[in-house]
This record gives C-alpha cells, sequence and structure tokens, in this order.
C-alpha cells in the first residue's frame, strides 16, 4: 500500500464540476493500493498517519499529529502511485490491485483511519475521473509504502 501524505490548509475534489468532498486543515492522502496488500498493511498505515507529528506546535516545529490539532483526513484512490516505469515510455499499473480486490481495502482503510483516529475521513470516489485541488501547507510532502517501511 502506498501513500502520497500532504499536509494542507484546505483540499477538495470534484467529480464533473461538482464538489465532493471539502476538508480544512489536516492531511490529503493518495492512496494506491496493490494486489499484494491485506490488513496488515492498512493497520500499519493506519497507525503511521494517526500519530505522525507534522503539524506545527506553537513554537513552529513539526510536533503534533492530526489528533492533537483535531484535524480532518481527505483521502483520494491513486492507482497510479504503483505505476512501474522501467521499460518503455508508457507506464505499467499490472501491480495495482484490480478492483474487486482494492474497493473492500480502500472501504477497510477509511473504516480503521476513522475509528483509529477519531476523526473525519471524507473521500473521493474510487475509480471516479476527479479533481483534486489542494493549498500544500509548509510544503509538507511524505511518501509511505507498507512494503518499504522506511
Amino acid at each position: 500500500m502506498r501513500a502520497i501524505v500532504q499536509r494542507v490548509s484546505r483540499a477538495e475534489v470534484f467529480i464533473e464540476n461538482n464538489l465532493e468532498a471539502k476538508i480544512g486543515n489536516g492531511l490529503l492522502i493518495l492512496l494506491g493500493i496493490e494486489s499484494a496488500d491485506t490488513i496488515e498493511d492498512i493497520e500499519w498505515l493506519v497507525n503511521k498517519l494517526a500519530a505522525m507529528r507534522i503539524f506545527d506546535d506553537s513554537d513552529g516545529k513539526m510536533n503534533l499529529s492530526i489528533q492533537d490539532i483535531r484535524g480532518e483526513f481527505l483521502v483520494v484512490s491513486q492507482f497510479t502511485l504503483h505505476a512501474s516505469t522501467k521499460k518503455g515510455n508508457r507506464p505499467s499499473f499490472i501491480r495495482a490491485a484490480r478492483p474487486e480486490v482494492a474497493i473492500p481495502l480502500y472501504e477497510e482503510f477509511k473504516a480503521k483511519l476513522a475509528d483509529h483516529s477519531g476523526l473525519p475521513v471524507l473521500c473521493g470516489v474510487f475509480g471516479a475521473e476527479m479533481s483534486v485541488g489542494l493549498t500544500n501547507s509548509g510544503p509538507v510532502t511524505i511518501y509511505m509504502d507498507s512494503k518499504s517501511r522506511e
């Protein structure tokens, strides 16, 4: 499971020019699910996201978690995070999970994130053509991979 995590002061998702979801201070999570992902990958990522101290304290140091600031999550499915550019110029998405595997894991991820953090978890629509707008605060952008837990 791969995620691009962006600390935002605002983020929103539009589908066909209609606002689907909008958050203020919090984390925009672009989430890519691969065929080999399991509940263990979800639990590792959820635990990290809820506790990661990437928000500024009163001294301007990144010492606060999203729970500390009572922020919000916006989760957007992003199969292209599993693109392989090894050969040729057209990316391969062979590692990205098919919808019948990915959708249940995506739904489980959102549910566990809400349960574990106690915070709002808004989302885009799985598989939809979406426009994502954001104001990256910092900027802070972090890449996470549950198969490479650095």
